[in-house]
């Protein structure tokens, strides 16, 4: 009988995101590059709308690594002489694109062989946490290609 009703609250649960999900993209104002974003290994529907209404227009980054420090997907380490000497503002940038590219680096590393290569040899490396964050800044670079040069994913320029 327990297992009855957590089926009835998961289909009641599956159709209130289906509705959400509809809404989001029926309100939300799709750009061209929504669908570019879509190429990306671990980005649906979802995803791609809240990168693209969280980005917003990408001519304000001057470079990648501007883009990738907006997204929270760099450090913010002050070092001096291979030591480091503080931190800076670690929460200055958008923690909706930070959730965002986790969220599709953990997608990723389960559907694309070369997301789930790329992950297994930093993880060896390191641990699980940085391996993820590590895939997260390389689809956050990916995303700022896509938006700037308006192509579609390209695993083996991301992945190379």
């Amino acid at each position: 009988m327990a297992i009855k009703a957590n089926v009835v609250v998961i289909q009641a649960l599956e159709a209130q995101i289906a509705e959400l999900d509809a809404r989001l993209l029926q309100q939300a104002k799709l750009r061209p590059e929504y669908l570019l974003l879509k190429t990306m290994p671990g980005v649906g529907e979802v995803l791609a709308t809240i990168i693209m209404l969280e980005t917003g227009d990408i001519d304000r980054f001057a470079e990648v690594g501007n883009f990738a420090s907006y997204a929270r997907c760099v450090k913010s380490a002050h070092y001096s002489n291979g030591k480091k000497k503080g931190e800076g503002n670690a929460k200055n940038g958008n923690a909706y694109l930070i959730w965002a590219f986790i969220e599709a680096a953990n997608f990723a590393r389960r559907f694309s062989d070369d997301a789930k290569r790329f992950f297994e040899k930093k993880k060896a490396k390191t641990n699980s946490v940085v391996a993820t964050k590590a895939l997260a800044h390389k689809l956050a670079r990916a995303s700022y290609h896509i938006f700037k040069e308006k192509q579609p994913f390209d695993a083996k320029r991301c992945f190379a």
